[in-house]
């Protein structure tokens, strides 16, 4: 998506270790206009997959999940990092390290909002070590519910995270993608 990489090279900061930072379109403020139409590109792309229900993880990845899910008109269900109080009876549970918190998060959804057999769209910001996806697959898989695909707003490439998540068979699109982060630049695949 030429605008979402255009934004990314004019506003994004690449940290150094893999780290990009896109605080002003995303990650702590969120460009509205420019994610609804992220979620809108990733709606035509999955318009033919039955999509019952998204899931992604919290925080930053609900922006673009909820985006995708107002143009499919389908509920979004997000995993919880912490359980609340209200969160009880049967829950699904995954672990995943967290890159830009350097420690393992606990990824959580109540079985009440992730019904058996239902078609499953994971979307999320970024697709990086690709095990926070990993950790979503399973949870729709524990909740025997069918994957219909992954779709992030940037990846990642060099961290790997498509070769951890291809063996399930997946759709996998993402609307940025960035081959290189060395030597302070970022550039995208063409």
């Amino acid at each position: 998506m030429q605008e979402l990489k255009d934004r990314i090279l004019s506003e994004g900061q690449n940290l150094g270790d893999g780290i990009l930072k896109i605080d002003s379109l995303l990650n702590h403020q969120i460009d509205s206009g420019l994610l609804g139409r992220c979620g809108q590109e990733i709606a035509t792309i999955f318009k033919d997959a039955k999509v019952d229900r998204i899931l992604t993880a919290e925080v930053s990845g609900i922006v673009p999940a909820l985006a995708t899910g107002i143009a499919l008109n389908v509920p979004v269900v997000y995993a919880r990092k912490v359980k609340p109080i209200t969160m009880y009876g049967p829950i699904f549970l995954e672990t995943a390290p967290s890159h830009t918190k350097g420690m393992d998060v606990n990824l959580m959804v109540s079985a009440e909002f992730m019904p058996p057999n239902q078609n499953i769209l994971i979307v999320d910001d970024f697709l990086a070590s690709g095990r926070t996806i990993r950790a979503l697959v399973r949870i729709v898989r524990g909740a025997k519910c069918n994957c219909v695909g992954v779709a992030c707003v940037v990846e990642k490439v060099f961290e790997g995270g498509r070769k951890l998540v291809e063996h399930y068979g997946l759709p996998i699109i993402s609307l940025a993608t960035i081959v290189s982060m060395d030597d302070g630049k970022i550039v995208f695949s063409e």
